[in-house]
């Protein structure tokens, strides 16, 4: 997500910082504005630079602005965000990212009292929760909202008149501020303020609500401030490297995830390589560590976007194929060592051990800069159901044999924490763990919607 207040180009800006947030989604982009007297909005399905050109984005005037770029979920133009609703009192955009675990049970509550949904977001949940209530003010009315939602969110909220932003109580997901020149901007990661020239000013704390208008900026709380859980794969996968989070650089810790993993590994090898592009850093790492080379033993097509987040496991692998080609070269007759950032359903990392020995490797040793992944996700990364999740199901012995990997290794959860610098700062350090542990800092309710599991139905 991104967002700005008081900037004449608002929408450009708002463009400019999508495209430096595209990795975190691929599916869909759009972006809400408004000059104080209305608001406009144009999404639609691919990048940010098939949604927009000259034209587009010369029809949006204003100086308050807020964009989306969409993860995956269910299909439909109408799912993507931002979501903006007009009424007799003003119109209303909103952004999220995350998952709201009792959205299943708000929503049966809002149809039975008439609402009608027209889309499968839980933002829309949102958006009725705050229409509905009966303060007067904006911000006390999306503070009524919040109240009655549990899980993960970062949320913006743009009207006329204001912008708004929220961080859950837990800060699951990463929101900060920055400010270019007068205006101030919000985004889901500190890269997308490089682009623009915008300084970085801090992170939006959890249970946080600020509002910035005309006026300046003003601090709130709708909530005390939960058990510190920031995603841990944020650090691992998900950000940029060259993005902050809670005062963290991503490079820096994939960096020490690839060197805590060398000592926890102790494989012999001739090469190191990653698998781009998430997991460069920590084969650098890696191989600084260990004292073995590293080589760019896969290149990746660089118009391939990120199979992870594909929505469906049919073009994960077909992605797979058109994403990365091993180079000969450097893996011929090598034993290689392969870091990548994690294991998910096990396809990408079978795929890529079979093409680098089809390439001439004669050893192929996986080191994982993460632990085995063994839950599921409830708070919005697409790691939906145990059946998915190889690790849930399957000794490391068992992964090994399904990959064709001569060795596996995982990061143990004590390395993890040590090398992203969480360690001994309280429960879970800071962090939510609850796919490599199963402790979630939240409670989870029977009917806890996974994520986009209409989209599997």
């Amino acid at each position: 997500m991104f967002g700005i207040w008081g900037h004449p180009d608002a929408a450009r800006m708002t463009y400019y910082g999508l495209h430096s947030l595209q990795h975190r989604g691929q599916e869909g982009a759009g972006i809400v504005v408004t000059d104080g007297k209305r608001m406009k909005g144009i999404k639609g399905d691919g990048l940010v630079n098939d949604v927009f050109d000259e034209k587009k984005l010369d029809s949006l005037k204003g100086s308050g602005a807020i964009g989306h770029v969409r993860y995956t979920g269910k299909s439909g133009i109408e799912n993507i965000q931002p979501l903006l609703f007009h009424s007799s009192s003003g119109s209303l955009a909103l952004s999220h990212t995350g998952n709201l675990i009792n959205a299943n049970d708000l929503k049966h509550q809002l149809e039975m009292q008439g609402s009608i949904f027209q889309t499968n977001t839980d933002t829309e949940v949102l958006a009725h929760l705050i229409k509905r209530s009966g303060y007067l003010a904006l911000k006390d009315k999306v503070k009524n909202a919040l109240s009655m939602v549990k899980g993960a969110y970062a949320l913006i909220v743009l009207t006329e008149d204001e912008l708004i932003i929220a961080q859950d109580p837990n800060g699951l997901r990463p929101l900060s501020i920055g400010k270019v020149g007068d205006a101030y901007c919000v985004a889901s990661e500190t890269c997308a303020y490089d682009l623009i020239g915008a300084e970085y000013i801090r992170d939006v704390e959890p249970g946080e609500l600020i509002i910035i208008n005309d006026e300046g900026i003003h601090e709130e709380r709708f909530s005390l401030s939960g058990s510190h859980a920031m995603c841990t794969m944020e650090y691992v996968y998900f950000s940029r490297p060259d993005s902050d989070i809670r005062g963290i650089n991503i490079h820096t810790a994939r960096k020490n995830l690839g060197k805590r993993l060398a000592l926890e590994a102790n494989v012999e090898g001739d090469v190191v390589t990653g698998v781009p592009d998430s997991s460069i850093s920590s084969a650098i790492g890696f191989a600084e560590t260990a004292g073995i080379p590293y080589e760019l033993g896969l290149i990746k097509n660089r118009y391939v976007g990120r199979t992870f987040i594909k929505p469906t496991q049919e073009l994960r692998e077909q992605g797979v194929k058109m994403k990365l080609s091993p180079v000969r070269k450097v893996v011929e007759g090598k034993r290689v060592i392969m870091v990548d950032d994690s294991i998910v359903r096990g396809t990408t990392s079978r795929r890529i051990v079979r093409m680098l020995k089809e390439a001439g490797a004669t050893e192929v040793h996986v080191c994982i800069s993460s632990p085995p992944m063994t839950n599921p996700c409830f708070y919005g990364i697409d790691v939906s159901t145990h059946e998915e999740l190889i690790a849930s199901s399957h000794s490391v012995e068992e992964i090994r044999e399904i990959i064709g990997a001569d060795s596996l290794t995982f990061l143990s959860v004590e390395g993890m924490l040590k090398a992203i610098g969480r360690e001994g700062l309280g429960k879970n350090c800071g962090q939510c763990m609850a796919c490599f542990t199963g402790e979630y800092p939240t409670e989870i309710y029977p009917d806890t919607p996974l994520p986009y599991e209409k989209e599997m139905e």
